[in-house]
Parts: structure tokens; C-alpha cells; sequence
């Protein structure tokens, strides 16, 4: 399925049924008067959370949204139907925005948590509610009102614990597939995953936690360079973030550098992102020359008061002391 995490639709909740203008004819009973029944009432918009949905996709394809109108009143007092009203499906971590103003109109973050955001037209009156006792036989009714309509943008920010950032070719997508039944694309190039990927990790005592793989971070990213742009704001909902390094190809690659122009990014596209805490992972420890640079890397983070974690997405060595410390910071307390 192809990850859509964006989309502009035009939404537009039903127009109000109108008032009926009619009047009693029956045998025996001159002057019956007025019995118009009023219009129902247009269809709300409503966005709803579903756990069946990680993308935006059907949305991209149906952009013309549109609540059902609200039918016109009849005769012998009887009112018109509701228009029924649109439920629009969304993935958990949606937020919704109006496209002119930029305004945010919802943040969809629980599950099946659903908000009415365009209210339907409310129906017109029948001639039945302007009979007076001077103006007994009224010959009007009221139109319906239309219902609310806009251009609206719809942005997810995917709902993971764990971000996990890293340059290209870093080793990314083959951790992920280590710790979960995540199964992304993994070639010996760069840019091989083109979309975030989530993988739930699975813990001691039936605990789990949701990794979220995100793609194409590279110097410039803040401003449109590789595909960073589009995916940093996944990591915005994260509660810890994995940076993983790979000092296998010292010295034509600085992984201290790589590390500071990550960091540099996040800055820039938000000053909240250097904010959530931060595990160093240096991955390929199983390779001899990234065992030769580690302790380099360990001293140099050291004082920075940061931990460092060697592992190997390959051997999976180092890999659960790292499950233990993402559980510390994701639960508050050792797992034994």
C-alpha cells in the first residue's frame, strides 16, 4: 500500500430540505388551513478514527466529500428526513486544518475518537408555522439552509513510542525487521525506503512498543532536501528517539558529523525535536572496523553524558540491553 500522509479534500456537509406550502383539502371541512410540513436537517461532516487505516490513501482518491441533504417537507404536517451525515475515516494521529487559514480544527490522536467539524443546513419551515390569527392561509415557507463547506488539508503524524533516525544506509530498515514483523525494502544503497515504517516490538511480560523507521534525513532536509521534509514530522509525537550511526565506512564518513547534522535538522524543522531524549546506537558492531572505532565513539558521547548501545541489526547482539533501556524511559522503571 502506498503511504500517503497528506491530503487536500473539499468537504461539504447537506444543504437544509425545504418548507412545504399546502393546505387541507378534505370533504366537509371548508377553510382546513395551512399543513406544510417543514425540511430536514443537512448531514453533518464527522472525521472518525480507525484502526484499520495507516494512510490517507482513499482520501487522495475521493478529494469531493459531500453530507447527504436534508429532504423538503410535505403536506399534512409531515416533516422531511435528516440528511445523513458523512463519517470520514481517518488513521489515528490525524490532524485536520483548514486549507485557506492554516488553523487546526482537529488533532485525532485517540482511538475511535470522532469530532463533527461541518454542521448541515438546518431545514426550512413550512407554511404551518406562520399561521396567525390574522394571517390564517400563509402562502410561504422557508428555504433550506445550506450546510458548511471547505477546502480542508489533512496531515498524519504517525502514533509511535520510538523514532528511529539515521543518514541513509545506516542500517535502519534492517533493525527494524530484527525487532519486529516489520518487513521493509533493504538494498546496499541509499534511499531505499521511501515511507516511514512501523513496527510493534514485542517486550517482556506482554508488553510492546511501536517503532517508527523514518526515511531520508539528510543535511538540508528542514528545507526540502531528500525526503526528510516530507517525514519529520512523524517523529513529533514520539516519546524517545533511536539515532543510529554506522562507523563502518571511517574515515570517508564522520559519524560524529552525521550525528551533529541530524540533530542540526531537527532543530530547524522544530526546536521541541532536540528536546525528547536521545539513545545513541552504533549499529554493524559485528564488523571488525566498527569494533576498532567504538571506543572512540563511546568517549566522545560519554561527555556529552550520553549512553551509547553497540548492536547488530545482523547478529542481534546488543540488541536486548537496548530493549531494556527503551523500556526504562518508556515505563519508568527497570525490566528484570
Amino acid at each position: 500500500m502506498k503511504f500517503i500522509d497528506e491530503v487536500k479534500i473539499h468537504a461539504k456537509a447537506g444543504d437544509g430540505g425545504a418548507g412545504c406550502v399546502s393546505f387541507r383539502r378534505e370533504k366537509f371541512i371548508p377553510l382546513g388551513g395551512p399543513n406544510g410540513g417543514d425540511g430536514g436537517k443537512g448531514g453533518d461532516v464527522i472525521f472518525r478514527v480507525s484502526s484499520n487505516l495507516s494512510t490517507l490513501m482513499d482520501l487522495r482518491h475521493h478529494p469531493h466529500q459531500k453530507a447527504g441533504r436534508g429532504k423538503n417537507g410535505m403536506g399534512k404536517d409531515r416533516h422531511g428526513a435528516y440528511g445523513e451525515d458523512l463519517v470520514i475515516l481517518v488513521p489515528q494521529g490525524t490532524l485536520v486544518k483548514d486549507d485557506e487559514t492554516g488553523d487546526l480544527l482537529a488533532d485525532l490522536t485517540e482511538p475511535d475518537q470522532e469530532v463533527a467539524l461541518l454542521k448541515g443546513g438546518r431545514g426550512g419551515q413550512g407554511n404551518t408555522r406562520f399561521a396567525t390569527s390574522t394571517h390564517k392561509a400563509p402562502r410561504f415557507a422557508q428555504p433550506g439552509e445550506p450546510g458548511e463547506e471547505r477546502w480542508l488539508r489533512l496531515e498524519l503524524k504517525l502514533m509511535a513510542d520510538v523514532g528511529l533516525l539515521g543518514l541513509p544506509s545506516v542500517g535502519k530498515s534492517s533493525f527494524i525487521t530484527k525487532v519486529s514483523a516489520a518487513r521493509p525494502k533493504i538494498a546496499d544503497y541509499p534511499f531505499t525506503t521511501l515511507a516511514p515504517n512501523l513496527g510493534v516490538v514485542a517486550y517482556k511480560d506482554y508488553r510492546s512498543f511501536v517503532l517508527a523507521d523514518i526515511p531520508g534525513i539528510i543535511e538540508g532536509a528542514h528545507a526540502g532536501a531528500g525526503l526528510g521534509h516530507r517525514f519529520l514530522r512523524h517523529v513529533e509525537r514520539t516519546r524517545l528517539l533511536l539515532h543510529m550511526l554506522d562507523c563502518s565506512w571511517m574515515p570517508e564518513r564522520d559519524p560524529l558529523k552525521e550525528y551533529e547534522t541530524i540533530n542540526r535538522e531537527l532543530r530547524l524543522f522544530s526546536p521541541e525535536l532536540t528536546e525528547k531524549r536521545q539513545i545513541i546506537v552504533v549499529n554493524k558492531v559485528d564488523l571488525p572496523q566498527v569494533r576498532d572505532a567504538l571506543p572512540q565513539l563511546v568517549e566522545w558521547f560519554t561527555e556529552r553524558r550520553l549512553k551509547v548501545f553497540p548492536v547488530s541489526a545482523v547478529t542481534g547482539e546488543g540488541i536486548p540491553a537496548l530493549l531494556d533501556e527503551i523500556a526504562r524511559h518508556l515505563w519508568g522503571r527497570p525490566e528484570e
